[in-house]
């Protein structure tokens, strides 16, 4: 298995031709990095104009040397950007390759870190030979013939070089401004190991390539890799389903479409309250005054979770605001839990299932966003609670609970080691007036029935508005849209959560049925969540009951796809996705690399999308997906600037 590593980007003040003077000063070998014990050179090459030279190195323990991925700052020419990568891959030992590969990078890139005070060491080297500026490589003169203009002053720079223009408002591909700098991740990211460091650039790389420029926000992005003790391939599946299960439930527009309750308001006892000692925003919980079978027998479950998701919304925006308040990376908060009042009440059944399936959909949807859990005055009952929640909590979470019984949080070791007197609560002994209430029993006359309740939460669901299919292998989902006006324009927004999928139009002048399966009832069109629905009858023959309106789509794992269609004629429109196969092989043709790699990473037969669809007028429709205010596909909170590129055809438009 190959072993690889990216640096982040490190920005020296010094022109780029210094630079290199001292980055060559490190070879044959250098102290500084005692890996390096030897290095030869294997190739070199100079363009005739001087203006690229291509070195290719190996040092004695068969590494290859970093490639150096030369560019310049683009707010100052005089000012050199430098990142390194590299790959390892041992051919032999004794059967212990992968794991030799692994000791090897670790140790490469804990010298690299020092990479930095490495150019500057042979800087001052370089100053101290007397040599304080490299002249800068220039194009040869071009002949200029009698009748041509005078040429500008200005130096000129070739089109291929990756110098920006003094003055240049383009941001360069692979700027700091699309790369993760080096002083930014210690400002805003926290101290990171070399390896660390790599796998965040990394991942960041990928969902770069595979969400088409829809990225999350680095801190969120870290969160996962911690969670899953930078484990690339297990943080990577984590956040793909966390972006799906956002999308599919529009969290990232909670806090804007969200109306707490009266009632929650009244009765909920938890609220924010300051920060702690390290600068992380602080929430409070009375849990103990808290009625929680109050609360579920009026609101019901869903009611409270989407409150709960709420708060941590809310905390992920506190999270911002302190880092930029206290000049110091927070990435997560403190939450203080006062159980005095906590009875065998607070063990109601169904109570203790919704609080279940919060810390189920928190843990994995917020992961590493707890820094720190304070629970005060824990009564006799708070064993079987324990008992009852622990095995639901991960490992790493449980190490950062702090309990207190009685009094002792009053004490040394108490809450004035993690809080500050001033912001400890009134109802704890301290001086902060706190606004969380004690709240109280919530009247039975408000509880409503089971049916009442199921009803309620069936109509709060159903404002989500994408869905999500299976199609598996010879059975294809299908999606039917009746059109009644010419022109009307047909809209889709997918994302494709596993598998690849090719995505078609159909157009029919009569009704399809649903085919009948085992598990699916055909007298609904409609797909409940996570069903598989045909349309297309196996008697029906291509180009006389049905025919294709669009070019088929291929779509990969993890692509976000949006498009649109101008109906011609009236009828029925069926948008139809099925499983990807791999083109079959003909004598004189061999499968393509990307084929045989997908083909060998599907480990079943099935795929997964998430869609929404929608129809409007030909009036209504004003060009392509980006102006439908109805759909939305951006991870607007979660991510920077998107953007999309837009594939028009004749009557239609199709985006990634």
């Amino acid at each position: 298995m190959v072993q690889k590593y990216q640096s982040p980007v490190r920005v020296y003040k010094y022109p780029f031709e210094l630079i290199m003077a001292a980055y060559e000063k490190r070879f044959p070998n250098c102290p500084l990095i005692p890996m390096f014990v030897n290095s030869v050179i294997i190739s070199e090459c100079h363009s005739e104009d001087g203006a690229s030279q291509v070195i290719e190195r190996r040092c004695t323990v068969d590494v290859e040397a970093p490639r150096l991925l030369k560019r310049v700052h683009p707010e100052n020419e005089d000012w050199t950007c430098f990142e390194q990568s590299a790959s390892m891959d041992i051919k032999s030992f004794f059967g212990f390759e992968s794991t030799a590969e692994k000791i090897a990078m670790k140790q490469y890139a804990t010298s690299i870190k020092k990479g930095k005070e490495i150019i500057e060491f042979h800087l001052k080297q370089l100053e101290e030979e007397g040599i304080t500026h490299v002249p800068r490589w220039a194009p040869p003169p071009a002949p200029t013939p009698s009748h041509a203009m005078p040429v500008s002053s200005a130096r000129a720079i070739p089109a291929c070089s990756s110098r920006a223009h003094p003055g240049s408002t383009d941001v360069l591909p692979g700027s700091p401004d699309d790369k993760l700098d080096a002083d930014y991740i210690s400002r805003y990211l926290g101290k990171l190991t070399p390896f660390q460091e790599s796998c965040l650039i990394r991942l960041r790389q990928w969902l770069q390539e595979t969400h088409k420029g829809k990225i999350p926000k680095d801190q969120h992005v870290l969160r996962f890799l911690r969670s899953r003790d930078f484990n690339l391939e297990k943080a990577k599946e984590a956040l793909c389903q966390t972006l799906t299960w956002r999308k599919q439930h529009q969290i990232d527009f909670l806090l804007d479409t969200w109306q707490c309750p009266q009632l929650l308001q009244d009765y909920y006892t938890g609220g924010w309250h300051h920060h702690d000692k390290d600068g992380r925003p602080l929430y409070i919980l009375r849990l103990g005054q808290m009625d929680t079978k109050g609360l579920v027998r009026v609101l019901g479950e869903e009611t409270l979770l989407r409150h709960v998701l709420s708060i941590n919304e809310e905390g992920l925006r506190h999270c911002e605001e302190n880092t930029k308040i206290f000049g110091k990376p927070i990435s997560c908060w403190t939450c203080l839990v006062d159980l005095e009042g906590l009875n065998m009440r607070h063990l109601w059944r169904p109570g203790i299932k919704a609080l279940l399936r919060m810390i189920e959909l928190v843990g994995a949807n917020y992961p590493e966003t707890l820094g720190r859990l304070l629970i005060l005055r824990a009564p006799r009952v708070f064993p079987v609670l324990w008992t009852l929640v622990s095995p639901f909590i991960d490992e790493n979470t449980r190490k950062k609970f702090l309990i207190y019984a009685g009094n002792d949080y009053q004490g040394p070791g108490g809450l004035v080691d993690y809080i500050n007197r001033d912001f400890i609560p009134d109802f704890l002994g301290g001086d902060a007036l706190c606004d969380v209430p004690e709240a109280g029993l919530v009247p039975k006359s408000l509880y409503r029935t089971a049916e009442e309740l199921e009803n309620e939460e069936l109509k709060l669901w159903s404002e989500t508005i994408y869905k999500s299919a299976s199609v598996l292998k010879g059975a294809p989902h299908e999606v039917l849209i009746e059109i009644t006006e010419v022109s009307s324009v047909i809209t889709w927004d997918f994302d494709v959560c596993k598998g690849d999928v090719i995505f078609n139009i159909y157009h029919s002048r009569r009704a399809p049925q649903p085919v009948k399966r085992d598990g699916l009832s055909a007298h609904n069109l409609a797909c409940p969540a996570g069903n598989n629905v045909q349309l297309i009858d196996r008697s029906w023959m291509l180009g006389q009951d049905y025919s294709m309106v669009e070019t088929a789509l291929s779509c990969r794992e993890g692509e976000s796809v949006q498009g649109s269609h101008v109906t011609r004629w009236p009828g029925f429109y069926i948008l139809q996705w099925r499983l990807y196969s791999s083109p079959s092989c003909t004598s004189s043709s061999r499968p393509r690399v990307d084929d045989v790699l997908a083909s060998l990473q599907v480990s079943s037969h099935k795929c997964r999308v998430m869609y929404f669809t929608e129809v409007l007028r030909s009036t209504d429709f004003r060009g392509s997906m980006s102006s439908l205010e109805s759909s939305h596909s951006a991870f607007s909170l979660l991510s920077a600037a998107t953007s999309s590129s837009n594939q028009s055809q004749t009557e239609s438009s199709i985006s990634r």
